[in-house]
């Protein structure tokens, strides 16, 4: 995936796109940032799994921020978060419809074998492990609790 980001960078900057440069380079700090931190732990660098999940809360973010901006007024600023958030996604699998994720919750259960709330942690954790990157966890969090309660 960091060579998807360096070509991807090149790209934007010989094509002068200068919002793809900008979200690409926060990318690439966001990952440099992580490869740090698990330098500094011991470890390896960051596998793309893990830079999977920094795109996701990056996305998360941009969400919410393009949110408050609309909600405070501010347009210019909530489309800006919105471009950014497109070319994230871009660098992401294809996400799953309402209905996958729902049969993976399902799966997941049954493979378990959860039987109430208190599984809902393990559940999460084998979606995370198994889907990172191609499902809204926050759906696939109520869609457990709904389907365990």
């Amino acid at each position: 995936m960091r060579d998807t980001f360096n070509a991807a960078m090149k790209d934007a900057l010989k094509a002068g796109d200068k919002r793809r440069l900008a979200t690409l380079r926060l990318i690439t700090a966001a990952v440099k940032d992580r490869d740090i931190n698990a330098r500094s732990e011991g470890k390896d660098a960051v596998s793309d799994a893990e830079i999977l999940q920094i795109l996701a809360k990056m996305m998360k973010q941009r969400r919410e921020s393009a949110d408050m901006y609309e909600e405070a007024g501010r347009l210019e600023l909530a489309t800006q978060e919105r471009e950014e958030l497109a070319i994230i996604e871009g660098f992401l699998p294809r996400q799953l419809g309402d209905d996958a994720v729902n049969a993976a919750c399902r799966q997941v259960i049954a493979d378990l074998g959860a039987e109430g709330l208190k599984d809902m942690g393990k559940c999460m954790g084998v979606l995370k492990e198994k889907y990172a990157g191609q499902m809204d966890f926050a759906q696939a969090s109520k869609a457990v609790k709904d389907l365990l309660s």
